[in-house]
Protein backbone atom coordinates (compact mmCIF):
# COMPACT_ATOMS: atom_id res chain seq x y z
CA UNK A 1 0.00 0.00 0.00
CA UNK A 2 1.35 3.43 -0.96
CA UNK A 3 2.44 6.18 1.76
CA UNK A 4 -0.64 8.45 2.74
CA UNK A 5 0.11 12.09 2.29
CA UNK A 6 -1.99 14.22 4.66
CA UNK A 7 -2.91 17.23 2.93
CA UNK A 8 -4.78 19.71 5.21
CA UNK A 9 -7.04 21.93 2.29
CA UNK A 10 -9.95 24.71 2.99
CA UNK A 11 -11.57 26.23 -0.56
CA UNK A 12 -10.28 24.23 -3.39
CA UNK A 13 -7.85 25.49 -5.32
CA UNK A 14 -6.19 25.38 -8.99
CA UNK A 15 -3.12 25.16 -6.48
CA UNK A 16 -4.30 21.62 -4.63
CA UNK A 17 -6.63 20.07 -7.35
CA UNK A 18 -3.97 20.51 -10.28
CA UNK A 19 -0.91 21.07 -8.79
CA UNK A 20 -0.19 19.20 -5.51
CA UNK A 21 -2.65 16.18 -5.90
CA UNK A 22 -1.14 15.12 -9.31
CA UNK A 23 2.06 15.70 -7.89
CA UNK A 24 1.57 13.76 -4.91
CA UNK A 25 0.47 11.15 -7.39
CA UNK A 26 3.99 10.91 -9.13
CA UNK A 27 5.78 10.42 -6.09
CA UNK A 28 3.59 7.31 -5.67
CA UNK A 29 1.81 8.76 -2.96
CA UNK A 30 -1.78 8.22 -1.28
CA UNK A 31 -3.57 11.40 -1.22
CA UNK A 32 -5.93 11.72 1.86
CA UNK A 33 -7.64 15.29 1.74
CA UNK A 34 -8.63 15.80 5.03
CA UNK A 35 -11.12 19.85 4.71
CA UNK A 36 -13.71 21.82 6.16
CA UNK A 37 -15.52 21.92 2.94
CA UNK A 38 -15.88 18.02 1.08
CA UNK A 39 -18.55 19.31 -0.94
CA UNK A 40 -15.86 21.67 -3.26
CA UNK A 41 -13.79 18.65 -3.43
CA UNK A 42 -16.19 16.47 -4.12
CA UNK A 43 -15.26 16.33 -7.75
CA UNK A 44 -11.34 15.88 -7.42
CA UNK A 45 -9.77 13.45 -9.88
CA UNK A 46 -8.05 10.31 -8.76
CA UNK A 47 -5.45 10.07 -7.07
CA UNK A 48 -6.99 11.36 -4.14
CA UNK A 49 -7.61 8.16 -2.01
CA UNK A 50 -10.18 10.00 0.14
CA UNK A 51 -11.59 13.03 0.86
CA UNK A 52 -12.46 13.21 4.83
CA UNK A 53 -14.41 16.14 6.52
CA UNK A 54 -12.03 17.37 9.25
CA UNK A 55 -11.94 20.90 11.22
CA UNK A 56 -8.80 21.63 9.66
CA UNK A 57 -8.30 24.83 11.83
CA UNK A 58 -8.08 23.23 15.14
CA UNK A 59 -5.02 20.71 15.02
CA UNK A 60 -6.51 18.30 17.78
CA UNK A 61 -9.14 17.65 14.91
CA UNK A 62 -6.50 17.02 11.98
CA UNK A 63 -4.41 14.59 14.22
CA UNK A 64 -6.90 12.30 15.67
CA UNK A 65 -8.22 12.39 11.69
CA UNK A 66 -4.89 11.45 10.93
CA UNK A 67 -4.16 9.06 13.59
CA UNK A 68 -7.45 6.72 12.72
CA UNK A 69 -5.99 6.08 9.75
CA UNK A 70 -2.34 5.16 10.05
CA UNK A 71 0.42 6.34 10.48
CA UNK A 72 1.21 9.11 7.69
CA UNK A 73 4.29 9.49 5.40
CA UNK A 74 3.98 13.70 5.53
CA UNK A 75 1.42 16.55 6.38
CA UNK A 76 1.18 19.35 4.63
CA UNK A 77 -0.99 23.09 3.51
CA UNK A 78 -0.55 25.24 0.77
CA UNK A 79 -3.60 27.55 3.17
CA UNK A 80 -2.92 30.71 4.51
CA UNK A 81 -4.94 30.07 7.54
CA UNK A 82 -4.17 26.31 7.92
CA UNK A 83 0.01 26.36 8.62
CA UNK A 84 -0.05 26.35 12.15
CA UNK A 85 -2.43 23.79 12.22
CA UNK A 86 -0.88 21.57 9.68
CA UNK A 87 2.81 22.07 11.34
CA UNK A 88 1.49 21.02 14.97
CA UNK A 89 -0.23 17.97 13.37
CA UNK A 90 3.47 17.09 11.32
CA UNK A 91 5.71 17.92 14.74
CA UNK A 92 3.01 15.79 16.40
CA UNK A 93 3.98 12.71 14.31
CA UNK A 94 7.83 13.59 14.28
CA UNK A 95 7.37 14.72 10.47
CA UNK A 96 9.20 17.13 8.00
CA UNK A 97 7.23 20.40 8.69
CA UNK A 98 7.27 24.06 9.58
CA UNK A 99 8.13 25.78 13.09
CA UNK A 100 4.34 26.24 14.50
CA UNK A 101 5.74 29.41 16.04
CA UNK A 102 7.16 30.53 12.77
CA UNK A 103 3.67 29.83 10.72
CA UNK A 104 1.52 31.50 13.49
CA UNK A 105 3.95 34.78 13.22
CA UNK A 106 3.94 34.85 9.52
CA UNK A 107 -0.03 34.70 9.63
CA UNK A 108 -0.48 37.21 12.36
CA UNK A 109 0.48 40.86 11.23
CA UNK A 110 0.89 42.55 14.91
CA UNK A 111 2.89 39.35 16.06
CA UNK A 112 5.19 39.11 12.46
CA UNK A 113 5.91 43.21 13.81
CA UNK A 114 6.98 42.40 17.15
CA UNK A 115 9.08 39.85 15.82
CA UNK A 116 10.63 42.18 13.59
CA UNK A 117 11.30 45.29 15.34
CA UNK A 118 14.86 44.65 16.25
CA UNK A 119 15.66 44.00 12.33
CA UNK A 120 13.13 46.84 10.60
CA UNK A 121 10.81 48.91 13.01
CA UNK A 122 7.53 49.57 11.47
CA UNK A 123 4.52 51.71 13.43
CA UNK A 124 1.93 48.99 13.48
CA UNK A 125 -0.76 49.38 16.40
CA UNK A 126 -4.35 47.90 16.89
CA UNK A 127 -6.74 50.01 14.97
CA UNK A 128 -9.45 50.64 17.70
CA UNK A 129 -6.04 52.18 19.75
CA UNK A 130 -3.88 53.97 17.52
CA UNK A 131 -2.15 57.05 19.22
CA UNK A 132 -2.82 60.70 18.29
CA UNK A 133 0.51 60.88 17.13
CA UNK A 134 0.23 58.28 14.49
CA UNK A 135 2.69 58.59 11.19
CA UNK A 136 0.00 58.94 8.90
CA UNK A 137 -1.29 57.93 6.49
CA UNK A 138 -1.33 54.40 7.63
CA UNK A 139 -2.85 51.19 6.13
CA UNK A 140 -5.53 49.97 8.08
CA UNK A 141 -6.19 45.56 7.35
CA UNK A 142 -7.23 42.71 9.09
CA UNK A 143 -4.39 41.43 11.32
CA UNK A 144 -4.78 37.81 9.80
CA UNK A 145 -6.03 39.08 6.38
CA UNK A 146 -5.34 37.77 2.60
CA UNK A 147 -5.91 39.03 -0.92
CA UNK A 148 -6.07 42.51 0.26
CA UNK A 149 -9.79 42.43 1.46
CA UNK A 150 -10.31 45.29 3.43
CA UNK A 151 -7.08 47.24 3.18
CA UNK A 152 -6.90 50.64 3.02
CA UNK A 153 -5.01 53.41 2.84
CA UNK A 154 -6.35 56.23 5.58
CA UNK A 155 -5.40 59.76 5.57
CA UNK A 156 -6.05 60.69 9.09
CA UNK A 157 -7.55 59.78 12.41
CA UNK A 158 -11.35 60.62 11.13
CA UNK A 159 -10.73 57.92 8.29
CA UNK A 160 -9.40 55.73 10.38
CA UNK A 161 -12.28 55.82 12.27
CA UNK A 162 -14.89 55.65 9.48
CA UNK A 163 -12.86 52.56 8.19
CA UNK A 164 -13.17 50.72 11.22
CA UNK A 165 -16.77 50.94 11.78
CA UNK A 166 -17.34 49.96 7.85
CA UNK A 167 -15.54 46.93 8.72
CA UNK A 168 -16.34 46.35 11.78
CA UNK A 169 -20.37 45.82 10.62
CA UNK A 170 -19.28 43.29 8.31
CA UNK A 171 -16.50 41.73 10.50
CA UNK A 172 -15.33 40.78 13.67
CA UNK A 173 -11.38 40.30 13.02
CA UNK A 174 -8.93 42.07 14.65
CA UNK A 175 -7.37 45.23 12.35
CA UNK A 176 -3.72 46.42 12.93
CA UNK A 177 -2.86 50.19 11.57
CA UNK A 178 0.51 50.27 10.03
CA UNK A 179 2.86 52.87 8.64
CA UNK A 180 2.51 52.80 4.77
CA UNK A 181 6.09 51.49 3.38
CA UNK A 182 6.74 53.47 0.18
CA UNK A 183 9.00 52.08 -2.62
CA UNK A 184 9.04 49.38 -5.46
CA UNK A 185 6.83 46.50 -4.64
CA UNK A 186 8.41 42.83 -5.23
CA UNK A 187 7.91 39.14 -3.81
CA UNK A 188 10.44 36.86 -3.24
CA UNK A 189 9.67 33.28 -3.75
CA UNK A 190 11.42 31.00 -1.82
CA UNK A 191 11.95 27.22 -0.63
CA UNK A 192 13.65 25.77 2.28
CA UNK A 193 14.55 22.01 3.36
CA UNK A 194 15.56 22.72 6.83
CA UNK A 195 19.01 22.67 5.54
CA UNK A 196 19.41 25.42 3.44
CA UNK A 197 16.69 27.90 1.90
CA UNK A 198 16.83 28.89 -2.26
CA UNK A 199 15.88 31.76 -3.63
CA UNK A 200 13.83 30.62 -6.69
CA UNK A 201 13.43 34.14 -7.81
CA UNK A 202 10.98 37.51 -7.47
CA UNK A 203 8.58 39.11 -9.40
CA UNK A 204 7.67 43.18 -9.33
CA UNK A 205 4.33 44.25 -8.76
CA UNK A 206 1.86 46.52 -9.92
CA UNK A 207 -1.20 47.30 -7.63
CA UNK A 208 -3.92 49.59 -8.00
CA UNK A 209 -4.10 52.89 -6.74
CA UNK A 210 -4.81 53.93 -3.35
CA UNK A 211 -6.73 53.97 -0.77
CA UNK A 212 -6.94 50.14 -2.50
CA UNK A 213 -4.09 47.53 -2.86
CA UNK A 214 -5.03 45.17 -5.93
CA UNK A 215 -2.35 43.48 -7.75
CA UNK A 216 -2.67 43.99 -11.14
CA UNK A 217 -0.30 42.68 -12.82
CA UNK A 218 3.39 40.37 -11.74
CA UNK A 219 5.90 40.64 -14.05
CA UNK A 220 9.62 38.71 -13.72
CA UNK A 221 12.51 40.47 -12.86
CA UNK A 222 15.91 39.70 -11.32
CA UNK A 223 15.54 40.08 -6.95
CA UNK A 224 16.71 43.03 -6.21
CA UNK A 225 20.20 43.27 -4.32
CA UNK A 226 17.93 44.65 -1.05
CA UNK A 227 17.28 40.50 -1.29
CA UNK A 228 19.63 39.82 2.05
CA UNK A 229 17.68 42.09 4.01
CA UNK A 230 14.28 40.63 3.60
CA UNK A 231 16.23 36.70 3.75
CA UNK A 232 17.32 38.14 7.61
CA UNK A 233 14.11 39.41 8.39
CA UNK A 234 12.58 35.93 7.15
CA UNK A 235 15.35 33.70 9.65
CA UNK A 236 14.38 36.34 12.42
CA UNK A 237 10.52 35.22 11.56
CA UNK A 238 11.75 31.16 11.44
CA UNK A 239 10.55 30.95 8.21
CA UNK A 240 12.68 29.24 6.29
CA UNK A 241 10.85 25.65 5.98
CA UNK A 242 8.81 24.81 2.76
CA UNK A 243 7.53 27.45 0.29
CA UNK A 244 7.01 30.92 0.77
CA UNK A 245 5.74 33.82 -1.03
CA UNK A 246 6.79 37.25 0.55
CA UNK A 247 5.64 40.67 -0.20
CA UNK A 248 8.59 43.51 0.41
CA UNK A 249 8.93 47.19 -0.98
CA UNK A 250 12.31 49.02 -1.85
CA UNK A 251 12.75 52.42 -1.20
CA UNK A 252 16.38 54.06 -0.90
CA UNK A 253 18.43 51.05 -0.33
CA UNK A 254 15.94 49.59 2.48
CA UNK A 255 13.93 46.55 1.61
CA UNK A 256 10.85 46.34 4.07
CA UNK A 257 8.16 43.36 4.59
CA UNK A 258 4.75 43.84 3.44
CA UNK A 259 3.51 40.25 4.47
CA UNK A 260 4.60 36.82 4.58
CA UNK A 261 2.49 34.17 3.34
CA UNK A 262 4.03 31.03 4.43
CA UNK A 263 3.07 28.94 1.40
CA UNK A 264 3.39 29.10 -2.37
CA UNK A 265 2.62 31.78 -4.02
CA UNK A 266 -0.78 31.73 -5.76
CA UNK A 267 -2.89 32.87 -8.60
CA UNK A 268 -1.95 30.75 -10.71
CA UNK A 269 1.18 32.14 -10.32
CA UNK A 270 2.77 28.92 -9.05
CA UNK A 271 2.65 27.22 -12.44
CA UNK A 272 4.44 30.27 -14.15
CA UNK A 273 7.15 29.91 -11.49
CA UNK A 274 7.27 25.96 -12.39
CA UNK A 275 6.91 26.79 -16.30
CA UNK A 276 9.53 29.33 -16.30
CA UNK A 277 12.00 27.61 -13.60
CA UNK A 278 11.25 24.16 -16.01
CA UNK A 279 11.29 22.27 -12.77
CA UNK A 280 8.74 20.05 -10.87
CA UNK A 281 7.94 22.86 -8.32
CA UNK A 282 4.77 21.00 -6.72
CA UNK A 283 6.99 17.90 -6.33
CA UNK A 284 10.05 19.30 -4.81
CA UNK A 285 7.77 21.04 -2.55
CA UNK A 286 6.03 17.94 -0.93
CA UNK A 287 9.65 15.92 -1.14
CA UNK A 288 10.97 18.58 1.60
CA UNK A 289 7.83 17.69 3.73
CA UNK A 290 9.02 13.60 3.70
CA UNK A 291 12.06 14.52 4.15
CA UNK A 292 14.34 15.16 1.30
CA UNK A 293 16.50 17.37 0.67
CA UNK A 294 16.59 19.88 -2.42
CA UNK A 295 18.42 18.88 -5.60
CA UNK A 296 21.57 20.28 -6.16
CA UNK A 297 21.12 22.13 -9.46
CA UNK A 298 19.47 25.67 -8.93
CA UNK A 299 17.12 26.29 -11.52
CA UNK A 300 17.27 29.36 -13.50
CA UNK A 301 14.88 31.17 -15.38
CA UNK A 302 14.43 30.46 -19.18
CA UNK A 303 13.04 33.37 -20.44
CA UNK A 304 10.60 36.39 -19.11
CA UNK A 305 7.35 35.62 -17.49
CA UNK A 306 4.38 37.86 -16.84
CA UNK A 307 1.13 36.93 -15.12
CA UNK A 308 -1.41 39.62 -15.35
CA UNK A 309 -5.60 39.13 -13.87
CA UNK A 310 -8.34 40.14 -15.95
CA UNK A 311 -9.98 42.16 -13.36
CA UNK A 312 -13.96 42.80 -12.98
CA UNK A 313 -14.90 46.44 -13.22
CA UNK A 314 -18.37 46.45 -11.89
CA UNK A 315 -20.89 44.06 -9.90
CA UNK A 316 -22.99 41.88 -11.83
CA UNK A 317 -23.50 38.80 -14.23
CA UNK A 318 -20.18 36.98 -15.97
CA UNK A 319 -22.22 36.91 -19.12
CA UNK A 320 -19.03 36.22 -21.55
CA UNK A 321 -16.01 34.77 -20.79
CA UNK A 322 -12.95 32.34 -21.89
CA UNK A 323 -12.54 28.63 -20.96
CA UNK A 324 -9.11 27.44 -20.20
CA UNK A 325 -6.35 28.30 -23.06
CA UNK A 326 -3.03 27.46 -23.80
CA UNK A 327 -1.77 28.38 -27.29
CA UNK A 328 1.28 29.72 -29.08
CA UNK A 329 2.11 33.36 -30.07
CA UNK A 330 5.13 32.88 -32.21
CA UNK A 331 7.66 32.04 -29.49
CA UNK A 332 5.73 33.02 -26.31
CA UNK A 333 3.48 30.64 -24.52
CA UNK A 334 0.06 32.09 -23.32
CA UNK A 335 -2.30 30.07 -20.51
CA UNK A 336 -5.79 31.39 -19.52
CA UNK A 337 -7.55 29.82 -16.13
CA UNK A 338 -10.47 31.02 -15.05
CA UNK A 339 -11.49 31.96 -11.62
CA UNK A 340 -15.40 32.66 -12.15
CA UNK A 341 -17.25 30.92 -14.74
CA UNK A 342 -19.97 31.88 -17.04
CA UNK A 343 -23.00 32.76 -15.06
CA UNK A 344 -21.27 33.62 -11.69
CA UNK A 345 -22.63 36.86 -9.57
CA UNK A 346 -19.55 38.98 -9.53
CA UNK A 347 -19.34 41.60 -6.36
CA UNK A 348 -17.02 44.23 -6.70
CA UNK A 349 -14.94 44.40 -3.54
CA UNK A 350 -11.66 46.36 -5.23
CA UNK A 351 -9.89 42.93 -4.04
CA UNK A 352 -7.89 40.32 -5.63
CA UNK A 353 -11.84 38.43 -5.01
CA UNK A 354 -12.47 40.21 -7.95
CA UNK A 355 -10.31 38.42 -10.68
CA UNK A 356 -12.26 36.70 -13.17
CA UNK A 357 -9.20 34.60 -14.51
CA UNK A 358 -5.29 35.20 -15.08
CA UNK A 359 -3.35 35.14 -18.13
CA UNK A 360 -0.07 33.81 -17.90
CA UNK A 361 2.67 34.35 -20.92
CA UNK A 362 5.99 32.89 -20.92
CA UNK A 363 8.52 33.81 -23.76
CA UNK A 364 12.45 35.12 -24.83
CA UNK A 365 12.23 38.37 -23.87
CA UNK A 366 10.13 41.19 -21.89
CA UNK A 367 8.50 42.98 -24.97
CA UNK A 368 7.57 39.97 -26.89
CA UNK A 369 5.93 38.28 -23.91
CA UNK A 370 3.88 41.61 -23.27
CA UNK A 371 2.69 42.30 -26.88
CA UNK A 372 1.76 38.69 -26.88
CA UNK A 373 -0.18 39.34 -23.87
CA UNK A 374 -1.73 42.44 -24.77
CA UNK A 375 -2.91 40.59 -28.51
CA UNK A 376 -4.61 37.70 -26.18
CA UNK A 377 -6.26 40.48 -23.83
CA UNK A 378 -7.60 42.31 -26.83
CA UNK A 379 -8.90 38.91 -28.85
CA UNK A 380 -11.13 37.76 -26.10
CA UNK A 381 -14.33 39.15 -24.02
CA UNK A 382 -15.22 39.42 -20.67
CA UNK A 383 -18.72 40.73 -20.26
CA UNK A 384 -20.39 41.49 -16.59
CA UNK A 385 -23.93 42.23 -17.48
Amino acid sequence: MAASLYLVAGKATDSVTHGFLPAAARLGLDAVLLTDRPAEHADVPPPVGAVVECDVSDFRDVIDRIAARGEPAGVFSNGDFLQAPAALAAAYFGLPGKDWRAAARAKNKALARRCLAHLDPVFSADARAVPADAPYPLVLKPREGVASEDVFLVRDADELRARVAEIGARRADPLVAEEYLPGTLHTLETLGDGHEVRVLGSFRTDVSPPPHFVEERLEWAPPPPETPQVLAQLAALGAGFGACHTEFVVHEGRARIIEVNYRLIGDHCDFLLADLLGVPLHEQILRVHLGERLPPAVPRPRGHAVAEPVIADRAGRLAAAPGPVELDDGGVRLAYRPQRAVGDEVALTRTNRDYLGTVRAIGPEPDGVRAALARFRAAHEWTIA
